[in-house]
């Protein structure tokens, strides 16, 4: 307190001065007509520039909430959606409303909290665990399309497995002409996975939409994967070549939407004999 003092003392005459100049000026400006309007219109502009800085530095801190209630939001729409896609499909096959396979999905979103697409083998954890109601084999969309399947969860956290791994195949379908085949990536550019067995009788075009096929419990039909960009056949292959362009933007995922299919493990239940007996 001392120094405070002190340095104010040693500086009395420059204080006294910018007293005397400040004091001046509020003579100036209170006397003139002219020089009033002028100070006080400037002063609004820089009130008012302040205000506006701090309303944006407010709006940028609070993007967090608002993302993560657009983010629910869109899935809530998804699963209205959706399950008014499943109610017209099964008026048309039954005749009725199976309220069981309309309501086979549920969609909960989730915020990425760490990625990679550099690996051969790449994976997505999700602030969603078991206490969300999330459990191992859910699909896991995008908002632009499909982004791979749950490998591992704990009580607040989960593990997705990234269609950019060598290992996932994902079934998928050409919209256009209703083929179907698996889609899966080579390891290299994060922007293009391969679209396997479809056969060469069919004729794809670059820019045919690549969806899901639905032939699984776990994805819905139609869930976005990507558009053809390259096509090759060899005379003696009896499938094409096909490489598909990602619907998504894997390095710019922030928030993705959990997809809970209800009949999966009826299905799995079925199905599963059947394949050891293959084996």
């Amino acid at each position: 307190m001392e120094r405070l003092f002190l340095f104010f003392y040693e500086n009395r005459a420059f204080f006294t001065f910018l007293l005397l100049e400040v004091i001046c000026g509020w003579l100036i400006v209170s006397s003139n007509h002219y020089q009033s309007a002028q100070f006080f219109n400037s002063s609004n502009s820089l009130v008012a520039a302040i205000n506006g800085f701090s309303h944006s530095v407010g709006e940028y801190f609070s993007l967090r909430k608002t993302n993560e209630a657009l983010a629910r939001e869109n899935a809530d729409l998804r699963t209205a959606l959706e399950r008014q896609n499943q109610l017209l499909s099964s008026v048309r096959a039954q005749g009725s409303a199976d309220t069981t396979i309309i309501n086979r999905f549920e969609f909960v979103s989730a915020k990425v909290v760490n990625n990679s697409v550099d690996r051969v083998i790449n994976f997505i954890t999700i602030d969603k665990g078991s206490t969300s109601g999330i459990r191992e084999g859910m699909a896991v969309i995008g908002n632009a399309g499909a982004v791979g399947k749950v490998k591992a969860t704990s009580d607040h956290y989960s593990v997705v497995i990234s269609m950019l791994n060598v290992d996932v195949m994902t079934s998928a379908m050409l919209k256009r002409t209703g083929h179907f085949g698996t889609v899966q990536w080579d390891g290299k550019d994060p922007l293009f996975v391969n679209l396997n067995y479809i056969p060469r009788h069919v004729r794809p075009v670059v820019g045919d939409t690549v969806v899901t096929s639905g032939y699984n419990a776990v994805f819905p039909e139609g869930i976005m994967i990507g558009t053809i960009d390259h096509i090759a056949l060899n005379d003696a292959d009896p499938f094409y070549e096909l490489k598909v362009r990602l619907s998504q933007d894997f390095q710019r995922l922030s928030y993705v939407t959990v997809v809970k299919s209800y009949l999966k493990s009826e299905q799995d239940s079925l199905e599963t004999p059947f394949l050891e007996v293959e084996r």
